[in-house]
């Protein structure tokens, strides 16, 4: 059994690439950059949240084991 081929196009003989980009292709990398660029921008007015310090006294108690 034979398999029919498609005739290539006189565009793709020149050497040229010619593809066809869908406008979500541009567009949703364009949105996701210029999202994390405000992320980046404004983590200039960020501050660490306070809890309850027990993360802070096991670093305090691991640092003081490993001092000895």
């Amino acid at each position: 059994m034979s398999a029919h081929t498609h005739p290539r196009s006189p565009q793709q003989g020149a050497g040229g690439v010619d593809f066809k980009l869908p406008w979500w292709g541009v567009a949703l990398p364009a949105i996701a950059f210029f999202a994390l660029l405000a992320l980046v921008i404004g983590s200039g007015d960020a501050h660490a949240v306070s809890g309850d310090g027990t993360v802070a006294h096991l670093v305090d108690r691991i640092q003081h084991s490993l001092s000895r």
